[in-house]
């Protein structure tokens, strides 16, 4: 992709109306300590456990794609709420135990003002500027919602997923070809369930055979790591834990983890391939991109104003019976 069009990318994110609902000073004046202390946790808890920031990537992914960036994600069963947590879609999730460490820390700060919803924007942020990625100047303003979304939590795009099905599911949300292959990229970092790709290495589609898509070589490392359907395997088999354009130079060289990303390159005649090239070609050129799609995507559907409310603790919403978060506007 050429610069001109980055611009014209660029343009879109400033000058878009959708963008106008969420600001970059928010909590200037309500809680300005507000991004140096999610900092401060999400670095400590990377440090304790590398896998860290990935977990709270996919949680403002999940969040987004279902019913909006509302922290919906967050919530646990409780009488009126299904979890999302329940959902196909994040059978395996982690991560809670961080995220309520920071909501705590924000908590002691400023209490009842700050949302869990902007909290997993910002703490994506970090996760990512803080293993070698780009960073962002994120917008706030969202609020919390009072209900869940387990039916839409079943339908998050999926590993097993063919190109036009994965970008169906991003269309729905507002996102387009270059957002999925950007934000695909998230997967440079983390890891996946080798329950998530078994099929690829011995009996793809039903056939009995590999994915011819996956190298050879790297199947037979897959399949030496893969001890049990619950062993987990790193995304990115050359730099797991930096934030980088591997995960693109790993698809053109057919070492793509899951179906969902090698599918991307492996699609004949898609216009995929060329913007995997692209992306992996510079560095410079994937982290603009990924900037630009984590803050078209941070803008799903959020709740602002009077809507929901701010959570005291992210995983139930509050008693109507008790002193609500109060608004912030």
């Amino acid at each position: 992709m050429g610069s001109f069009n980055f611009l014209l990318l660029f343009v879109g994110v400033l000058c878009g109306g959708s963008y106008a609902q969420l600001t970059h000073n928010f909590y200037d004046q309500t809680c300005p300590s507000f991004p140096n202390i999610v900092r401060r946790e999400v670095k400590r808890a990377i440090e304790t456990n590398i896998r860290a920031g990935a977990k709270l990537i996919r949680f403002h992914f999940h969040d987004c794609f279902v019913q909006g960036c509302d922290g919906s994600v967050l919530l646990e069963d409780a009488p009126g709420i299904d979890s999302e947590l329940n959902g196909l879609g994040n059978l395996g999730i982690q991560g809670l135990e961080i995220v309520d460490a920071i909501k705590a820390a924000v908590e002691r700060e400023c209490p009842g003002v700050v949302s869990c919803a902007d909290i997993l924007a910002q703490a994506s942020k970090d996760s990512v500027d803080l293993q070698g990625g780009p960073s962002w100047r994120v917008l706030y303003g969202r609020r919390d919602s009072r209900t869940a979304n387990k039916t839409g939590a079943d339908e998050l795009p999926s590993p097993f997923e063919n190109l036009d099905q994965l970008k169906k599911k991003f269309e729905d949300v507002g996102l387009d070809t270059i957002d999925l292959v950007a934000l695909s990229g998230a997967h440079t970092f983390g890891r996946s369930k080798c329950m998530f790709f078994s099929d690829r290495l011995s009996n793809f589609s039903g056939s009995g055979e590999p994915d011819p898509t996956l190298d050879p070589t790297y199947r037979q490392e897959l399949e030496r790591a893969c001890t049990s359907p619950e062993t987990r395997v790193n995304l990115d088999p050359t730099t797991p834990n930096t934030f980088d354009k591997n995960y693109f130079t790993n698809l053109q060289a057919n070492r793509g983890l899951l179906h969902s990303d090698q599918i991307l390159f492996a699609t004949g005649e898609a216009d995929t391939i060329a913007i995997v090239n692209n992306l992996g070609s510079r560095e410079e050129t994937f982290f603009r991109q990924f900037q630009l799609s984590m803050i078209k995507m941070g803008n799903i559907k959020p709740l602002t104003g009077t809507q929901g409310e701010i959570r005291r603790n992210c995983r139930r919403v509050n008693d109507l019976g008790d002193e609500a978060g109060h608004d912030v506007m």
